[in-house]
C-alpha cells in the first residue's frame, strides 16, 4: 500500500524535474514561501496571492499543487478553497501543506534553490 506522502513525492518529483531551467528560481522561491504564507495568512489568501503574482513560474506551482490535490485546474483549487466548509477547508489546508513539504524538498535538491534565494528580491513580500 502506498501512502499519500509517497504519492505526493512521486508526482511532485516528476513535476519539478520537468521544469525548464529559467523557472527554477521563481518556482523554487515560491515553493519555500508558500507554506509560510498559508500558516500566516490562511490558505485562501495565500493561494490568491500566488495567483495574483502573474509570473508564469509561480502560476505553474499553483497549477502543479492543484493537480496533486486532485483539482482540475488552479482556478478549481482557488474556487474550492473559497467555498469549502470548515472541515473540507481544514483538510485541504493540511493536504496542501503536506504536498508543499515535497515541493520545498525538491526545490532544494533538484532545483538547487535554497530558502532565501531570490532572483531579484522585488515584490515577493508576504501579504498582510
Amino acid at each position: 500500500m502506498i501512502t499519500r506522502n509517497q504519492k505526493y513525492a512521486a508526482e511532485i518529483f516528476v513535476q519539478v524535474k520537468a521544469l525548464p531551467k529559467e523557472d527554477h528560481k521563481k518556482y523554487g522561491s515560491m515553493a519555500h514561501k508558500l507554506p509560510v504564507l498559508i500558516r500566516t495568512a490562511g490558505l485562501v489568501q495565500a493561494l490568491e496571492f500566488v495567483n495574483s503574482r502573474g509570473d508564469a513560474a509561480q502560476q505553474k506551482l499553483l497549477g502543479h499543487l492543484a493537480s496533486v490535490l486532485r483539482r482540475q485546474s488552479d482556478r478549481a483549487l482557488l474556487d474550492y478553497s473559497r467555498t469549502a466548509g470548515i472541515a473540507e477547508y481544514m483538510r485541504l489546508t493540511h493536504d496542501a501543506l503536506g504536498a508543499l513539504t515535497w515541493y520545498k524538498r525538491f526545490a532544494q535538491s533538484v532545483l538547487k534553490v535554497l530558502p532565501g534565494d531570490e532572483e531579484n528580491g522585488e515584490g515577493d513580500d508576504i501579504p498582510e
